[in-house]
């Protein structure tokens, strides 16, 4: 199954997101950076942009989440972990990158910094109550599940 979303490209160099395999559910984001390449810090946060801005069809929103090989070699991954795009945003999708390793980091001009995964989600009403059904958890907090 696929959705149709309309990209802008906002620079000449800004590559549109490609997925890896067939069967992959986020596609790339790539860098565009002025200069060739950014030095990100240990313990630094960076915006890295994408030269792109999108069209997310309504009921759907885009998940920004890390790519795998850069969060482990490089110790690179989305600040906030898990970025989202609304469909009423229309500006250029940017990616803070945090550097949680304990050396420099260096991002170049058309690397893959994240990956993209657009999803269908559900709207909720909330209705305010006084009571809530009762469940055998109940209450029970963090790590509180599967214990007897």
């Amino acid at each position: 199954m696929s959705v149709k979303v309309r990209i802008k490209k906002l620079s000449e160099k800004a590559i549109v997101p490609q997925y890896g395999s067939e069967l992959a559910a986020g596609a790339d984001l790539y860098a565009v950076i002025d200069g060739g390449k950014m030095e990100i810090a240990p313990s630094e946060t960076v915006f890295v942009k994408t030269g792109i801005a999108l069209e997310i069809p309504v009921g759907y929103a885009g998940l920004v989440y890390a790519r795998s090989g850069l969060a482990s070699k490089k110790g690179l991954a989305p600040a906030n972990k898990v970025g989202v795009i609304d469909a009423d945003y229309r500006g250029e999708i940017l990616v803070a990158l945090y550097n949680q390793s304990s050396i420099s980091q260096i991002i170049e001009d058309g690397e893959r910094i994240a990956q993209l995964v657009i999803t269908p989600f559900l709207r909720a009403d909330f209705e305010e109550t006084d009571n809530l059904l009762e469940t055998e958890r109940g209450s029970g907090g963090f790590g509180s599940t599967g214990r007897k």
